[in-house]
């Protein structure tokens, strides 16, 4: 039966888990511009925590699956893919400035319009169209010509943490990468506010073991189906545009995890928007706001193709395996924001930018 397919288990197994991350969106108010906003505006660092300890849980997740043999990371695109140090960061920084301006990230914009939101179907649809601009269109020759990628592939022990500790120590990846995400956890924990507060830890716990979820289930499909399948997790920029062009023409495209994805977060978020009492139909107040959604989100649509995922791929799905494009997007993606946010707040980049110089040459050692 069709619904059998090896193509149609990927998206069933990529809607379970996008299902549970749309709920702790919802429900658990998991997103990253705005733990970035609580952090810098309010000085509450319970959803960086939340976003932290997603992290911490889904790093442990993959190391007791690969202690298991249940899980290669290797055979992820994030250990495999010759990373572009230029692109990550200048893609990461882009990245970041365009979810300042749409007020989200790409999985937040499909929860926004999974409640109602209709700005969440305008980002959606124009960093669908931008991400398919970048990978395969007009802006995809810019980024050929400038981020060349490498020659060859990266080696394994390269690409990920855990590889290079590992060898460093002596003991296997999956040890390595246990006591990261064990430690990261119990760092986390410590802190009274954050755990007084059980919808932020449990929806943040939930978050990551979606991500192992992902990863163990493909992984299986995979070996079962002799790689008919890839071995994939969450990311929200080219699933995005890889859902738009499945929907315009489903006779001639094939479904696959990432469209899974894409339409679990927007069954999750209304799920949640609904039992919530917040579904709502909104909008744009005016054609100011409209052009400032428009252009963050194609900046999120490129910069996520340019830096190879988006906060929740880089963020979580990447994070997870120690990779080492992890951390460099995401500290450019944080960078990104903050420097949007001082924007909305200033009204020009020379002031964020005058900030970041005087605090660069205060640090300068006298």
């Amino acid at each position: 039966m069709e619904a059998f397919e090896p193509a149609a288990v990927s998206a069933i197994i990529g809607f379970v888990g996008g299902l549970v991350l749309g709920l702790a969106a919802r429900i658990g108010r998991f997103c990253t511009l705005s733990a970035i906003e609580d952090a810098v505006f309010v000085a509450d660092y319970r959803r960086l925590r939340m976003w932290g300890l997603a992290i911490a849980v889904a790093i442990t997740g993959v190391a007791g699956l690969q202690a298991a043999g249940l899980f290669a990371p290797e055979h992820s695109f994030y250990l495999n893919a010759p990373p572009s140090l230029l692109a990550t960061i200048f893609g990461g920084l882009i990245f970041g400035f365009g979810m300042a301006l749409v007020g989200t990230c790409g999985f937040g914009a499909l929860a926004r319009m999974g409640g109602g939101d209709l700005r969440g179907f305008i980002i959606v649809l124009t960093l669908a169209v931008s991400a398919a601009m970048a990978m395969h269109g007009a802006t995809a020759i810019a980024r050929a010509m400038i981020f060349q990628p490498s020659s060859a592939g990266v080696a394994i022990e390269n690409a990920s943490l855990s590889y290079g500790l590992a060898a460093i120590v002596g003991v296997q990846p999956w040890a390595v990468a246990g006591a990261v995400g064990i430690a990261l956890a119990a760092y986390l924990l410590r802190d009274r506010a954050f755990r007084a507060t059980p919808r932020y830890w449990f929806w943040g716990a939930a978050s990551g073991l979606a991500v192992v979820f992902a990863w163990a289930s493909t992984e299986h499909l995979a070996a079962e189906t002799l790689g008919a399948t890839s071995v994939e997790s969450f990311t929200f920029v080219g699933p995005v545009a890889d859902t738009l062009l499945y929907v315009m023409t489903m006779s001639g495209s094939q479904i696959n995890f990432g469209v899974g994805a894409v339409a679990g977060v927007l069954v999750g978020s209304a799920i949640g928007a609904l039992s919530k009492g917040e579904f709502r139909w909104e909008a744009c107040d005016d054609p100011r706001e409209l052009r400032r959604q428009l252009l963050g989100a194609f900046l999120m649509g490129t910069g996520g193709v340019l830096s190879l995922g988006c906060t929740i791929g880089q963020g979580l799905s990447a994070a997870s395996l120690l990779a080492v494009s992890a951390p460099i997007a995401l500290l450019s993606m944080f960078a990104g924001a903050w420097i949007g946010l001082q924007y909305l707040v200033q009204g020009s980049l020379t002031g964020p930018l005058r900030a970041i110089l005087r605090d660069a040459l205060s640090a300068t050692p006298k």
